[in-house]
């Protein structure tokens, strides 16, 4: 009877060590995991307030930036000096190394047409550009800053969201595209080609400053198509420097004569780029196709590209 006695008490309490023992680790592991979500909530916090401030940050740059400009500059001279010095700037900065990389001959194995143009070639480009963009460009900006202020546009606070930024720059991409691609396509019937388009089809082989080397007259009517979307919207000057600056940058890198592994058109669905443009440059007026400025969904809807379309085909087979 003692015996017995003696192992149901030595059960109880080896009972007892054991589920104190259990219970003691429920409670560390508790602590553990309860300690464990808030720092990983705390850590969670901690980035999402530095994502915050780092916004916050950037507006207030940009806000102090704007600040200063309308500060020390009046409106028609952020509008119209303002506009010509950012678009020279993209243009010549965005468009001259495609001129070194022809020169040395790097990267030559990107580039689209195994020709090459003359120093003098791109002497004359340059030449002829800087006349235009004096003579032409300039005083169509200040021509149309009334225009543009008549419709909306303005340079004061508060400066537009990026969610609006964005929408309008969407809108202005596709009425540009629509435009221009009847405007081009117009510039292809015979006498306009001849008298006007063939210009900037003096280079066949076309480099990024090739881009805006055209008659006068083309340089109005097909500008036409790249005004028109802020024309209609009279969006804020920020606005419209920063689509100007897209703009530019894409029509040089249609024109740049290189296809990249990083080029656009290998990862934006639908954007045309520099071997479909490259493509038009390369035939004669009235078979090339592929009219479109930077999306090539008007030239797939009318059948202007399918000469393209066929040569890919039978490159991938």
């Amino acid at each position: 009877v003692e015996t017995t006695k003696f192992r149901q008490n030595t059960d109880s309490s080896c009972h007892t060590v054991v589920v104190g023992v259990v219970w003691h680790q429920s409670l560390s592991l508790t602590h553990f995991s309860a300690s464990r979500f808030c720092h990983l909530r705390h850590k969670s916090s901690l980035s999402l307030s530095f994502s915050r401030s780092r916004s916050l940050s950037m507006d207030s740059i940009v806000e102090s930036g704007w600040q200063y400009l309308i500060t020390h500059y009046s409106d028609f001279q952020l509008s119209c000096i303002g506009s010509f010095i950012i678009h020279e700037s993209v243009f010549f900065l965005s468009g001259l190394p495609f001129i070194f990389l022809e020169r040395t001959g790097l990267l030559s194995n990107y580039k689209i047409q195994t020709k090459s143009n003359t120093p003098e070639a791109q002497g004359k480009c340059i030449a002829w550009l800087l006349l235009y963009h004096f003579c032409v460009n300039f005083p169509l900006m200040m021509g149309s800053y009334s225009v543009f202020k008549f419709m909306g546009m303005q340079s004061s606070f508060p400066l537009p969201s990026w969610k609006v930024v964005s929408a309008q720059i969407l809108f202005y991409f596709i009425i540009e595209d629509f435009v221009f691609y009847w405007g081009h396509r117009i510039l292809h019937t015979k006498w306009l080609y001849k008298n006007v388009h063939s210009v900037h089809h003096e280079y066949a082989t076309p480099f990024g400053l090739t881009s805006e080397y055209a008659h006068p007259a083309e340089i109005l009517f097909l500008g036409f198509a790249t005004i028109i979307g802020p024309a209609l919207t009279g969006p804020h000057l920020i606005t419209l420097w920063l689509w100007m600056m897209l703009r530019v940058i894409e029509t040089v890198e249609a024109h740049c004569g290189y296809h990249f592994p990083w080029s656009p058109s290998n990862f934006l669905p639908l954007y045309g780029g520099a071997d479909f443009h490259d493509y038009h440059h390369r035939l004669l007026y009235t078979k090339s196709g592929n009219y479109s400025s930077t999306f090539v969904y008007m030239d797939w809807i009318f059948g202007t590209d399918k000469g393209y379309r066929k040569l890919q085909a039978l490159k991938e087979a």
